[in-house]
């Protein structure tokens, strides 16, 4: 069986290498795929509509015989590279990973090649933002932010994160407004935010439901501090702000 198996691999490879050479079709080059993942790698906004408009050097390989199929699996291939890339360039595991799962589930329920490109491009370009986002900050502050990452369902105080941090609540209070560019507080506010916006997008979770699990103290607190950084309420978020066939959708500002 073993054998069989090893014969078939090495026909397959001879012929797919015969094919590509007899119909001028070289195999996407790696530098190509590389640009994408630096511009991520590096949170690199101001490179991602020139590099999305380079045409491809090359075809991609062949992963299915069926059309769908095939962009499902280039789809997990590419996530799989986005999310390393975002790891290198210091996005934390729990959100590179998280971002990981949430794309490829939601390119399992695509069904057209179409949607899937969309999904793609959108996953590069929400990949580039995170480590964006995130970067440029010291030791210290990056475990305060991965802290609050990891606890955002639970309540957060000032000296947990401190101790989280190894720096006393008041040096690390003046050192996140210094380096984040606002208050703790504030920060975790919008945190929380962004994860409603998830929540209301990719579950059917009450708006109740939400307020509790992000561990806002009221439901009318939760709609408050919701309109503060978004402009709407979140039942108007999910009826009108979020299109749920992927284009149009809003992330943090920028529209993918």
């Amino acid at each position: 069986m073993m054998r069989r198996e090893a014969d078939f691999l090495e026909a397959y490879r001879g012929y797919s290498m015969f094919e590509r050479r007899e119909l001028a079709q070289p195999h996407m080059s790696y530098a190509y795929e590389k640009e994408k993942y630096r511009v991520i790698r590096e949170g690199r906004m101001d490179l991602l509509d020139s590099v999305t408009r380079i045409p491809p050097d090359g075809t991609e390989g062949v992963l299915s015989k069926d059309a769908l199929r095939h962009q499902k699996n280039m789809l997990v291939a590419a996530i799989t590279l986005f999310t390393r890339s975002a790891m290198d360039g210091g996005l934390p595991e729990e959100v590179a990973y998280a971002m990981s799962d949430s794309y490829i589930l939601k390119g399992e329920e695509c069904t057209s090649v179409e949607e899937l490109d969309r999904l793609g491009d959108r996953a590069f370009r929400e990949y580039t933002y995170a480590v964006a986002k995130n970067r440029h900050y010291s030791r210290k502050i990056e475990a305060a932010l991965h802290y609050i990452t990891i606890h955002l369902h639970e309540k957060i105080t000032l000296e947990n994160v401190a101790e989280a941090a190894a720096l006393s609540p008041c040096h690390l209070s003046r050192m996140f407004k210094k380096e984040v560019g606002m208050s703790m507080v504030d920060y975790v506010q919008k945190e929380r935010v962004e994860a409603a916006k998830y929540m209301l997008v990719n579950s059917d979770e009450t708006l109740a439901a939400i307020s509790q699990y992000l561990y806002f103290s009221t439901q009318s607190y939760f709609i408050r501090i919701f309109r503060k950084y978004t402009g709407v309420t979140p039942g108007q978020y999910r009826r009108n702000v979020v299109d749920p066939k992927i284009t149009g959708h809003t992330v943090s500002g920028i529209t993918l």
